[in-house]
């Protein structure tokens, strides 16, 4: 399945970091057309492989693996707090290791610099070839400038220099707040991260017996049909298959325009649909070519190993379920709580929005530790008799109703103070292997 873009895009990937590209660079080194090179440099950008600066031109990127998330780079800075970049553009792609806020003498502030730091200063130039010198960037606050020696520093060492016109403090607070909205977020895992890029499949010319081929050498039954340019026309399985003769062409028999995901879809989203859909197998394309392919096996998996790794961050249902404590003394499923500020509505009392959360989450917690197994949110529907207020101890009694093999359903009954305030019915689809 190898094409002219894909070929482009693998030579952009073993480029060295921080390399120039151009296309009329690409269409002569590969042999291929300017357009053909203009769009597969236009996917790298997608992709995160390229970037493309401010009067420097398109560069190769560091490797776009997975880093701790909370790793900000220059460039982001530079959007953070609206800043103008004086000089060291080549090294605006680089990642951060710490800040340090010059308020100190020039003797102290040697102990703190260091190579990949950012020292954010005021008017002092002296603090700036210091920094620079250690190969450590630079962002001045209050607008002030540099003089040229400073920006010819920069451009040598390929650290940046960035003016704000924002004060010290308002700097900091900025750039602070962009790192903790980048913790409190849960990595995502993409089906990229799964999925099996090694893909035997099936073309539009195929037929059974190449499928019965295909069958005996990997022991997989499912696979993805398609047609000349690689994109995606249909999924043949054993179903399809039943009694027919060898020499039926797969067009006939396959499921055409199967439901296909791309690298950058959610493990989440995927599962949603495989649940959905009793799907067994999605193709994984880019542009409508095939890439790989994820099974239900593989987002099962993968969504083990994520519930079993610790996260820098909390979700709003895991907030919710970590403010309630399960009832042990109870015959029945049941959970106490106390209603939070982040629960009020604008009036006072614990809005309906942040009660559907509540019964919800338990609801499908209450589902999961029954069958050990996930569960997504089918139907809800909520009644509610009374307000509640801030600091009020609630109790929400989950009674299962029904479990089936792929469903669940469950009631639950909101009380404060042993009074009804709240009743919903919520019914979950279960993710089974």
């Amino acid at each position: 399945m190898t094409t002219k873009h894909n070929l482009i895009l693998e030579h952009i990937s073993r480029l060295k970091p921080g390399t120039k590209i151009s296309v009329r660079q690409i269409s002569r080194h590969l042999s291929v057309s300017q357009g053909t090179a203009y769009r597969a440099i236009k996917d790298a950008q997608a992709l995160g492989m390229v970037r493309t600066i401010p009067r420097v031109g398109t560069v190769r990127m560091e490797s776009s693996e997975k880093k701790g998330i909370e790793r900000l780079i220059f460039a982001e800075v530079q959007k953070i707090v609206d800043g103008v970049v004086l000089g060291g553009t080549d090294g605006l792609d680089k990642p951060l290791n710490k800040f340090v806020v010059g308020a100190m003498t020039v003797d102290m502030m040697k102990k703190y610099i260091s190579k990949n730091a950012l020292l954010i200063v005021g008017n002092r130039q002296e603090c700036y070839r210091l920094a620079l010198e250690n190969q450590c960037g630079v962002l001045i606050t209050g607008g002030f400038e540099c003089d040229d020696e400073i920006k010819a520093l920069a451009n040598q060492k390929e650290m940046p220099v960035i003016s704000s016109t924002y004060d010290t403090f308002t700097v900091v607070t900025l750039i602070n707040k962009a790192i903790i909205n980048r913790m409190i977020k849960k990595e995502i895992l993409l089906v990229e991260d799964i999925m099996e890029s090694n893909v035997r499949y099936l073309t539009d010319n195929s037929t059974i017996a190449d499928w019965k081929t295909l069958l005996t050498t990997t022991n997989h039954s499912r696979f993805p049909v398609v047609d000349g340019r690689d994109r995606v026309i249909g999924i043949l399985t054993s179903k399809d298959v039943a009694d027919l003769e060898d020499d039926w062409p797969v067009t006939k028999i396959m499921t055409k325009n199967p439901i296909t995901v791309t690298p950058k879809t959610s493990v989440a989203y995927a599962a949603h649909i495989m649940i959905w859909d009793s799907i067994e197998m999605l193709p994984v394309v880019e542009d409508k070519r095939l890439v790989g392919v994820v099974s239900r096996q593989d987002v099962i998996r993968a969504l083990h190993h994520m519930k079993s790794q610790p996260q820098v961050g909390e979700a709003m249902e895991d907030m919710v379920l970590n403010s309630f404590e399960v009832d042990k003394s109870s015959q029945r499923i049941r959970f106490i709580g106390r209603v939070g500020p982040i629960m009020l509505s604008e009036i006072g009392t614990a809005s309906e929005g942040a009660l559907n959360l509540v019964m919800s989450t338990i609801g499908v917690a209450a589902i999961k530790k029954v069958t050990r197994m996930n569960a997504v949110v089918d139907s809800f529907s909520a009644h509610f008799i009374k307000p509640l207020q801030l600091d009020d101890e609630i109790q929400v009694e989950v009674d299962i109703i029904d479990i089936g093999r792929n469903y669940g359903k469950a009631e639950l009954m909101v009380t404060h103070d042993k009074k009804l305030m709240a009743k919903a019915m919520v019914s979950v689809k279960i993710l089974r292997k």
